[in-house]
C-alpha cells in the first residue's frame, strides 16, 4: 500500500533557501496569489478596484501595503463560500468556527492545501522536538475546529503513532498516558494542567510519566505558565501559533533548541505588523497588530488578514531566514478564550437579545478558581421570576451558548435592575482573576 513519504527537514526545501531566495519566492508567490484572487474572487476584485490597486501594481514586497485588509467581517459577509478561489467541487475539506453574527467563519482546503498544511504541521512538530516513531497523545478537539485534525495529520506525516483522544474524559487521558507511554502531548496549556491535577489525584507523579514534550497552542499562555507546567512535569513546553482563517495551527512554531519565540513559516505566509488604529505598517521590532497574507493556499487564500493579535517581529534564530514573532501579548478586541474556544461578548449578546424573557443587559464574568478559566454570564430578567422559572431560563440560555458557541458557561439570571447600567461604555467583561495566566 502506497503511503506519503515521512517528513524530513533535510528534504524541506523552504528551510534551506537563502534570505535572498526566500524574498524572491515570497514576491513571486504574492504576485501569483494576488492575480488569482483578483480573477477568481469577486470580493477581492471589488475591494482592489475600490482601493485603486491592480495586481500589476505589486512589483515589490513593500507594495503589499497598497492592498486592502481582510478581517472576520469579510469572511462573514461572504458566507459560506464567497471567498473560495476554486470551484467548490475542488474543495476537499471545510472547517468552520462560530462567529459573532450567528454565521460561522468558513475556510476551505484543496487536496494540495491539505498536503501543504500537513507538511507545515510536521515541520512545526519536528521543530518542537517530536521525532519519527514517537507516540503522540493528541488532546486537541476534532471536527470543525482545525486544531485536532491539523496536529493529527502533521504527526502522522512525521511518522509518529498518534493517539486521537481529543479533549475531555480526563481520567481516561491519564490512563492512556500510563498505558500507551506517549513521548509527546498536543494540548492546550490550561487543559494540560487539568491532566496534571488528575495525575496528582490518582497518586501518579507527573515527573515520572513518559511525556517529555508538550506542544501548546489554541490559547495564549505566559512564560509563567511554561514554568508552572515544566516544574510539575517532565516535559519541555513548546509554543505553537495558528488561526483557522490563515490555515489553522502551523503558521508559526517554536524551536525546542532555542525556545525564544515562534518561527513564522515565511515560505507560506507573509507577516506584517501594523498600527491597529491607523493601519500603517510598522518596522520589525515594533509592537502592533499581526497581519498575515497566505502565499501558497489554493482554495482559500487571504490577503492581509488582521488577526487582532498583538505581537512583534524579530530576526530569525533557529531558522535564520525566517522571522520570529513574539508571544502574543494581547488582542485589539475583547475576545475571551474559554478552554480553547473563542468567545466574544457580541455572541453572548445575540443569545440574550433572542430571549424574550431577558432584558438587554448582561455581563461576562471571568474567574479562575483552579487551572481552567470559567465564564459566568450574568443576565437580567424582564420580570420577577420564581425559582423554578429562573432555573429553567438559566438552563435554556446555557444550552444555547453551548450549542451556538461551543463552550460551557454558568448562567445567573438576576431580578430586574440587577445588572449595572453603563455610564458611557458598557462593561461587558468583568475579569476577577488573580491568576498570572491570561486568557
Amino acid at each position: 500500500m502506497a503511503t506519503a513519504s515521512v517528513y524530513s527537514p533535510d528534504a524541506d526545501a523552504g528551510l534551506h533557501w537563502s534570505l535572498d531566495e526566500l524574498r524572491a519566492r515570497q514576491l513571486e508567490r504574492l504576485q501569483a496569489t494576488v492575480r488569482r484572487v483578483y480573477a477568481a474572487v469577486p470580493h477581492y476584485r471589488r475591494v482592489f478596484d475600490e482601493a485603486g490597486v491592480h495586481p500589476d501594481d505589486i512589483r515589490t514586497l513593500a507594495d503589499i501595503a497598497k492592498l486592502p485588509f481582510t478581517d472576520k467581517s469579510t469572511l462573514r459577509d461572504n458566507y459560506p463560500f464567497g471567498l473560495f478561489a476554486v470551484p467548490r467541487e475542488q474543495v476537499s475539506r471545510i472547517h468552520a468556527s462560530s462567529g459573532t453574527t450567528g454565521k460561522p467563519t468558513v475556510v476551505g482546503y484543496t487536496a494540495g492545501d491539505l498536503d501543504m498544511w500537513t507538511n507545515l504541521m510536521a515541520r512545526s512538530l519536528y521543530a518542537a522536538g517530536v521525532r519519527t516513531g514517537d507516540v503522540v497523545h493528541n488532546s486537541y478537539g476534532y471536527g470543525l475546529f482545525t486544531g485536532g485534525m491539523g496536529y493529527h495529520y502533521g504527526a502522522e506525516r512525521l511518522g509518529c503513532t498518534v493517539v486521537p483522544i481529543a479533549g475531555g474524559m480526563t481520567e481516561r487521558q491519564v490512563q492512556l498516558i500510563r498505558d500507551f507511554e506517549p513521548r509527546a502531548t498536543l494540548v492546550t496549556p490550561s487543559y494540560f494542567l487539568s491532566i496534571l491535577d488528575e495525575m496528582d489525584r490518582q497518586g501518579i507523579d507527573p515527573r515520572e510519566s513518559s511525556l517529555r514534550i508538550g506542544v501548546f497552542g489554541a490559547e495564549p499562555w505566559t512564560p509563567a505558565m511554561r514554568e508552572a507546567v515544566e516544574t510539575r512535569s517532565s516535559i519541555s513546553a513548546i509554543d505553537e501559533y495558528g488561526l483557522s482563517e490563515v490555515i489553522g495551527p502551523g503558521v508559526a512554531g517554536e524551536s525546542a533548541e532555542t525556545k525564544d519565540g515562534l518561527n513564522i513559516w515565511e515560505d507560506c505566509f507573509y507577516p506584517e505588523i501594523i498600527d491597529p488604529v491607523t493601519g500603517e505598517v510598522l518596522p520589525d521590532g515594533s509592537e502592533g497588530e499581526l497581519v498575515f497574507t497566505s502565499l501558497t493556499k489554493e482554495a482559500f487564500p487571504v490577503i492581509r488578514y488582521r488577526t487582532k493579535d498583538l505581537s512583534r517581529l524579530m530576526p530569525g534564530t533557529a531558522y535564520p531566514t525566517m522571522r520570529r514573532m513574539a508571544k502574543v501579548t494581547g488582542r485589539t478586541d475583547d475576545m475571551m478564550i474559554i478552554r480553547g474556544v473563542n468567545v466574544f461578548p457580541t455572541q453572548i449578546e445575540e443569545i440574550i437579545l433572542a430571549e424574550p424573557g431577558l432584558a438587554p443587559y448582561f455581563q461576562c464574568v471571568l474567574t479562575q478558581p483552579g487551572n481552567m478559566l470559567e465564564l459566568t454570564v450574568l443576565a437580567e430578567s424582564t420580570k420577577t421570576l420564581g425559582d423554578a422559572d429562573r432555573v429553567e431560563l438559566e438552563k435554556r440560555i446555557g444550552k444555547r451558548i453551548k450549542d451556538n458557541i461551543g463552550t460551557t458557561a454558568k448562567i445567573e439570571v438576576r431580578a430586574p435592575g440587577g445588572i449595572e447600567r453603563s455610564v458611557g461604555k458598557a462593561r461587558r467583561i468583568v475579569d476577577t482573576r488573580k491568576s498570572p495566566f491570561p486568557t
